[in-house]
């Protein structure tokens, strides 16, 4: 017997179309060259206008002549302190403003307002900030120098230019000043998403403001700061626009970050790019450990799934608050 055509329509085949564009560009300008910078990782590829390139004898001779380079290890040692320094405070600081924008309790008029101008240095331009941020601290003019000799911290104008810790804390602080409302925002939406039945219960158990925001605010919101550290850390490892832009990797060096020296090594003097290429393997499986690991340690260890682990922790809250108001 033959079977009756049902007339049903099959728009699987339509998705496919639609999601072709997307497939073709991402094949064309990234999975082809994160090949290629793969592939000429291993060879003796270098010059403006590249010859014959050949695979090398030893493969892994570009990846040794990186590693054990100086360059490259100081701009390592400057990419980490430099994230270090920007990432401390800037977490600090949006779990601050995440705590006072979603306490109920403060009714905080225009939080709009203040969340878009707190996100606002998020949206503007790298090259823009770095010209506003060297016309803050330019020598021997400047806003910033007039300000600490008129206060009497200085005795005259300071060029901070030339001074290798002044120039990473300035790149440092500029990180911080340009993601802090990002992160902010990030946070905001991680708490906004907690059971708010989890805030009743320890409100009508006598938690203060604090106690809510370290035993039910930040336990709940573990995985979206996860998400946090580890994005900020390919972020912070990647680093490259304001450090090239504000003082092209100096003084001497002092604000080369890793992307910088890639860069260097590609753009520049013999134009190395296959050493360029063997640093961003490096870069990438350096990476790469640094987020397994934090994914190794920030890891949910509750076994019997989301809802049974905040039911744990609202239990928990209950009990501390009845033996004395207190988690």
């Amino acid at each position: 017997m033959k079977k009756k055509k049902t007339g049903a329509v099959r728009y699987a085949k339509y998705g496919y179309i639609f999601s072709l564009p997307f497939v073709i560009a991402y094949l064309i300008f990234q999975l082809y060259p994160i090949v290629y910078t793969v592939v000429i990782g291993f060879t003796d590829m270098h010059g403006a206008v590249p010859g014959e390139v050949h695979f090398l004898d030893n493969p892994f001779s570009n990846f040794a002549q990186v590693l054990s380079s100086p360059s490259f290890r100081l701009a390592l040692r400057n990419t980490v302190h430099i994230w270090i320094l920007n990432f401390i405070p800037q977490l600090f600081l949006a779990l601050l403003l995440t705590a006072w924008f979603t306490d109920r309790r403060w009714d905080i008029k225009g939080q709009g307002i203040y969340k878009v101008l707190l996100y606002m240095p998020n949206i503007i331009t790298a090259a823009t900030i770095a010209i506003l941020f060297q016309r803050l601290f330019d020598y021997p003019t400047s806003p910033v120098n007039d300000i600490l000799v008129s206060l009497g911290i200085f005795e005259k104008a300071h060029n901070f230019f030339i001074s290798k810790t002044a120039a990473r804390n300035i790149v440092a602080f500029i990180q911080f000043w340009m993601w802090y409302g990002y992160t902010m925002l990030i946070l905001i939406s991680g708490v906004l998403g907690i059971n708010p039945e989890i805030f009743d219960a320890a409100e009508v158990d006598g938690a203060s403001k604090v106690q809510i925001f370290f035993q039910v605010t930040l336990p709940n919101i573990k995985t979206i700061l996860l998400f946090t550290l580890v994005t900020s850390l390919i972020g912070g490892l990647n680093m490259f626009d304001i450090p090239r832009l504000f003082l092209l990797g100096g003084p001497d060096n002092a604000t080369t970050t890793t992307s910088v020296y890639i860069y260097n090594q590609a753009f520049s003097g013999s134009y190395m790019y296959n050493r360029a290429a063997a640093a961003s393997m490096i870069m990438f499986v350096i990476i790469m450990v640094c987020s397994a690991v934090l994914f190794y340690l920030l890891r949910e260890k509750d076994k019997d799934g989301y809802g049974a682990a905040e039911s744990k922790r609202l239990k928990k809250a209950r009990k501390a608050a009845a033996k004395g108001g207190a988690f």
